[in-house]
Order: C-alpha cells, then sequence, then structure tokens
C-alpha cells in the first residue's frame, strides 16, 4: 500500500456509509449483537468525523476515581479469569485497564466477531479486584476502560505471556519472546516540534477481533482522533522471537482545524540517559537507554547510524530523503556488563523497525532529543514526516511493518558501528586542547569487513559540515575484538554552534559500512 493522497470512490462510499450508520448505532448505546463493521466502514467513521469539529471527552470519573493515588490504582488488578477469550481456549486473550490518576479518558472497546457483528465490552466492575480500596465499582455503570494488553503463549505454552498493550493517547508497545518492554510507538505525532505546541492525538474507540481457534496472529482495529485529525488503523499483531505489528492507517486533517506543521507518521518514542558515547561519573551504571541509536536507510540504499545523545536543550535533526526503505530506535548493545542493572534489564529491550510498505514518497526521518532528569522520562523521538500533506478531508494512506527485535535485529548487509565513544587515552594535548579538539573512537564489524583478505587495506572517510575541520584519521584492525577501529579528531571552527560528522570504512574504494553520523552539540 502506497503513501497516497485521493479521495475514495463514490462505490465505496455507498457502501461504507451503510456500515457508517451501523457504527453510529453502536457508539449511541443499541444493541451491539446486531451490528457489524469493517475496515472501510472505519474509514468512513473517521473521515466523517474529520468533517466536524473535535469534542474532546466530556464524561467525569467518580470521585473516588477522581483523587486516586498512585498505590491505590496499582492495588486495581483485572482478574485474569475475566481475560476476553479465555473460556473459549483461543490462543490469544485479552485483559483491561482501569481508569484513575493519569488514565482518565476512557476508551469504548468492542469485540469484532468473524462475521463483522460487533460486541460491545462495556467497563463491568466484577472483572477487576480492587485490593485494599474499599469503594464500589458497580455504582459506576459503563466508565469505559483506559486501554488493553493482548496476551499470548510467547515464551513457552504455559503460560500466556503480555504481547503488546495499547494504553495512553495513541501509545502501544509490544514484546518478541525474551524481551522487556522499553521503546513506545505511537499511532501519530502532531507537531512535536515547529509548531504552537504538541497535539497527543488519542485512539477513543478499539475494535478486537476474535481470533480462530490455533490463529498465529491477532487483528485491532482503531479510531484515532484529535484537535486536528482523526485517523482509521488497523494493526496484525504476529507474536514470535521477533513480534512484527503491521500497520495500515487513513488519516484526515480536519477542516477548518489550524495548521498542523509537522505530521510525523510511525512515531516511536524512547529513552537515552547515559552511554558509552556519554557517561555519568556519579551512577554506576555504565550506560541507561531503551535505545542508543536511530538507524535508517534511504530508498539508495545508504544505511545510516546517528548515536544518541541527551541534550541540554531540545535538538532536532532532520534526515531528507525519498522512499526510505527504513528506519527505527534500536537497541543494538545486548550486553548486560554494558548496564548492571538487575531489575532494569536494559539488555532486553526491544529495538524497533519500521519497514515501509510500498512508496512513501519524498520526506524526512525526524529526530528529536530532549534533555532529561532521570531514566523515567522518555526524551527520544523519531518519526517519518511526509514532504506533502493532504488536504483537508481527504486521506493519506500508509502502511508499514513495524518489528519488535531483540538480539537478531535489522543489520546492515555490509558492516555496522559496535561503539562509539569520545574522549582522549594518553595525550599531549593541554585540556583546552582536548576540549577544542575532541576525539572519537569508533567500533566496526560485520560480514563485509569479516570477509577481507588478511593486510588489506582499510581507509576511514571522515567528513565535516563548515563548521568543523577533521584533523585526523586512522582506520586499523582491533585484534582484541576482530573489528575494525577508528580514530578521528575534529576541531570546532565556532564553539557556540553545532557541528556535523560522517564516517563511513571503504576498501578498494567499495564502501564496506554503514555510515556513522554525528552531532556533536555546542559546549
Amino acid at each position: 500500500m502506497t503513501l497516497t493522497i485521493r479521495p475514495f470512490s463514490t462505490a465505496r462510499c455507498t457502501r461504507t456509509l451503510v456500515l457508517l450508520g451501523a457504527l453510529f448505532a453502536v457508539l449511541c448505546g443499541a444493541s451491539a449483537q446486531a451490528q457489524r463493521m469493517d475496515w472501510d466502514g472505519l474509514t468512513q467513521l473517521a473521515q466523517s468525523r474529520a468533517a466536524g469539529t473535535y469534542q474532546a471527552n466530556s464524561d467525569k470519573l467518580p470521585a473516588e476515581l477522581a483523587s486516586i493515588t498512585y498505590d491505590q490504582l496499582r492495588d486495581i488488578r483485572f482478574k485474569p479469569e475475566q481475560s476476553l477469550w479465555r473460556a473459549d481456549a483461543l490462543p490469544f486473550e485479552a485483559q483491561f485497564f482501569h481508569l484513575g490518576l493519569y488514565q482518565t479518558e476512557p476508551v469504548r472497546i468492542h469485540e469484532l466477531m468473524p462475521d463483522g457483528r460487533v460486541n460491545h465490552l462495556p467497563y463491568r466492575g466484577a472483572d477487576f479486584d480492587v485490593g485494599k480500596n474499599t469503594f464500589n465499582p458497580a455504582s459506576w455503570g459503563d466508565l469505559g476502560h483506559a486501554g488493553f494488553r493482548l496476551h499470548y503463549p510467547l515464551n513457552g505454552q504455559a503460560y500466556k505471556d503480555e504481547l503488546v498493550v495499547f494504553q495512553g493517547a495513541s501509545y502501544f508497545r509490544a514484546l518478541g519472546a525474551g524481551q522487556q518492554y522499553g521503546l513506545s510507538a505511537r499511532g501519530l505525532a502532531i507537531d512535536t516540534v515547529g509548531g504552537s505546541g504538541e497535539e497527543f492525538p488519542r485512539f477513543t474507540e478499539f475494535w478486537l477481533q476474535r481470533p480462530a481457534a490455533g490463529a498465529t496472529d491477532v487483528t485491532v482495529f482503531a479510531l484515532l482522533e484529535s484537535p486536528r485529525a482523526t485517523g482509521a488503523y488497523r494493526f496484525v499483531i504476529r507474536p514470535g522471537q521477533q513480534t512484527t505489528t503491521t500497520v495500515n492507517a487513513r488519516i484526515f486533517l480536519r477542516a477548518g482545524a489550524g495548521p498542523v506543521n509537522t505530521l510525523g507518521i510511525a512515531p516511536l518514542t524512547s529513552m537515552f540517559l547515559t552511554g558509552e558515547n556519554q557517561p555519568s561519573a556519579r551512577d554506576f551504571r555504565p550506560e541507561v537507554h531503551d535505545s542508543d541509536g536511530l538507524m535508517m536507510v534511504t530508498g539508495e540504499g545508504e544505511w545510516l547510524w546517528r548515536p544518541l545523545q541527551r541534550p541540554t536543550s531540545v535538538t532536532v535533526s532532520s534526515f531528507t530523503m525519498q522512499n526510505p526503505r527504513g528506519f527505527g530506535l534500536m537497541q543494538r548493545d545486548r550486553s548486560f556488563a554494558s548496564f548492571e542493572d538487575v531489575e532494569a534489564r536494559y539488555e532486553r529491550r526491544p529495538s524497533a523497525w519500521v519497514k515501509p510498505l510500498g512508496d512513501w514518497g519524498p520526506g524526512r526521518v525526524e529526530l528529536v532529543q530532549l534533555s532529561a532528569p532521570d531514566e523515567t522520562h522518555d526524551n527520544i523521538v523519531a518519526y517519518w514526516v511526509p514532504a506533502a500533506l493532504p488536504a483537508p478531508g481527504q486521506p493519506l494512506e500508509v502502511a508499514y511493518e513495524l518489528a519488535w527485535q531483540g538480539d537478531a535485529q535489522q543489520r546492515p548487509p555490509s558492516s555496522w558501528v559496535t561503539q562509539s565513544r569520545r574522549g582522549y587515552g594518553y595525550t599531549r594535548l593541554s585540556a583546552e586542547e582536548q576540549g577544542r579538539q575532541p576525539q572519537y573512537v569508533l567500533d566496526f564489524t560485520g560480514p563485509a569487513l569479516d570477509a577481507l583478505p588478511a593486510g588489506a587495506t582499510v581507509k576511514a572517510v571522515v567528513s565535516a559540515n563548515a563548521n568543523g575541520r577533521v584533523l585526523q584519521t586512522l582506520a586499523y584492525p582491533n585484534p582484541a575484538t576482530r573489528t575494525w577501529r577508528v580514530t578521528l579528531r575534529v576541531e570546532r571552527v565556532d564553539a557556540t554552534q553545532p557541528v556535523e560528522l560522517r564516517a563511513f570504512l571503504q576498501h578498494n574504494n567499495d564502501t564496506v559500512s554503514e555510515t556513522w553520523t554525528h552531532l556533536l552539540l555546542p559546549e
């Protein structure tokens, strides 16, 4: 499916208007047992919502939930025996999250039967164990839910593990076998930078398609809404060592709702606090991050690696390209010794790789890096920005595969950076010179380098923008790790401005590595 802007045909609209009427009946509380929906019907619902003014949720939480504390909310747990599809012994099960504290806006959740019938799944107080809390959920009626999670026997047949969570705005995250939650994805990002303020679209309604016995994937439909956009979303989730989520989206901008400056497609959100390139003298842990770099491959086939940083102020990097083949926030470092955190287990955090399905046309991958006081704050965002936006009410149709990867993750076919460090060993340079002329040490590994004959000559090709002068480069084998090491030294022209650096390896004029690209921030 390509990224295109086009109206739907009259025939399609006629057919989907019938489905739209059924959907509105569901939304208005009619008997859901007789209602039906499909992908085109959901699209028409999103398109019709885009023609109107955004209606913020006006439901108010019961007083007990409005004033609930963090510990009280943690004490409210969904009863596993009430899981959707458990009684039918299906391979997937769904459990629901309770409203309260930070999650105050309800979502409506339905079950979509194989024949298209829709069954509404109301909030039921009896589905939750309230622990030590003294309130009575039975008196609250159909509050809605804060979100849901799907379970599947990911790591063995004896237990259905948590597979994917949809909760909060348009956030979702998933796991492959042996992984622990780390970074998140979102349905859509609006004006993360470049506008009057970021807008967080919400998934306001979900339809969980009932899986067949023995199914190896599960489908979720969602309606997205915000003051300036709506969208119809379909997620096909396939669990495994690498869990994949195939995402189809039809996005509509609202008429008369104000311009959108930055429309972020396939947004990823992560955390980077410290790393080998930015260590902390106060933390016993060598590194603290959910992701350590942004990897991209352009339409022309160039692989780029951008190590992440924690800047002191908002830093935005844009990579313009035509028809990207992929991008993702990656956790390349998979060694416990790199983190030394027995609770967080950062080496088990997944990478998220976005593979466009079809041509996405011209645009840019944008990386936003923020300061953060600690590891509880996400401070990294990456997404695709199309060069052209649709007219209000017309669809922007996009499809991609999102892979949640562990040790076996996407790599360039040639070779790649395994570590990126900054600093000097023994040197006769003064402290002032070291600050003005930073040095980087990079290690590369991969099949293209492994295939070189003994004694092969490898050259580091290093360049800088106009604010930097490359003073020294050297490429040589690292016998301890059987990798190739590059050291480079650069001098700033204006210390108040950033320096953009690029480096890759060549053998006999053939490129044998990805391109390391780094932003030396002002100091």
